[in-house]
């Protein structure tokens, strides 16, 4: 991946989708230390990538590009690695846990009933998801990814993902990591995933299910 990461400002929604979700994915999903990472981290050390961000106002995209760039110095109390291991793989409780079945299960759990209703969907669409580790369908980064993918390959099924699968919980995911990460990095990447999501329910504007939240 090079330091430009679209050739238009102006994209159409499922490309803007499928840039933005596979990039937000992978960041929300592996380790910084990954090799599937790397070409991303890259990216981001060029300041251009936000001035071709193609989803939110500019003065939303340069407040998390500030962020990010401070959470790529040296300069921070933890790692990179540190920090993703604190926030997304534990052993300590987890400020803001990646997985919609914690917020929208009554008992806060993984695997719950909404994670299962997300795989039959998949089943039914016959979409298999490769995963490196055994991880519940519903974590953010998956999701994200699996919404470019769809962009790429089956654009009529994003409003549904959207509705009934992401946008119901993704909302206190993140603003619960963009408090709670105490890492500049981090909390950049929620506030710019958020500002994606925002701008992809503006372009698709699909009919977001209301589900009580527990978490």
């Amino acid at each position: 991946m090079n330091s430009s990461i679209m050739p238009e400002q102006q994209l159409p929604d499922a490309q803007a989708v499928s840039l933005t979700g596979r990039m937000l994915g992978a960041v929300l999903y592996y380790s910084p230390d990954s090799d599937d990472l790397a070409p991303i981290l890259d990216l981001l050390q060029h300041d251009e990538w936000s001035g071709e961000w193609p989803c939110g106002e500019d003065i939303d995209i340069q407040r998390a590009a500030a962020l990010i760039s401070s959470g790529l110095t040296s300069d921070n109390a933890e790692t990179l690695a540190e920090a993703y291991q604190r926030l997304f793989i534990g052993p300590d409780a987890l400020p803001a846990p990646p997985w919609g079945s914690v917020y929208l299960d009554h008992e806060s759990v993984i695997f719950g009933d909404s994670t299962l209703a997300l795989r039959n969907w998949q089943a039914e669409l016959g979409i298999e998801v490769q995963q490196q580790q055994r991880e519940p369908e519903d974590h953010i980064g998956l999701l994200l990814m699996l919404a470019a993918w769809l962009a790429e390959s089956r654009p009529e099924h994003i409003t549904p993902l959207l509705a009934e699968h992401l946008l119901p919980w993704s909302g206190r995911f993140l603003a619960l990591l963009e408090e709670k990460a105490e890492h500049p990095f981090y909390q950049g990447m929620a506030l710019l995933t958020r500002i994606a999501l925002d701008d992809w329910q503006q372009r698709y504007s699909p009919i977001v299910i209301r589900k009580q939240l527990f978490f």
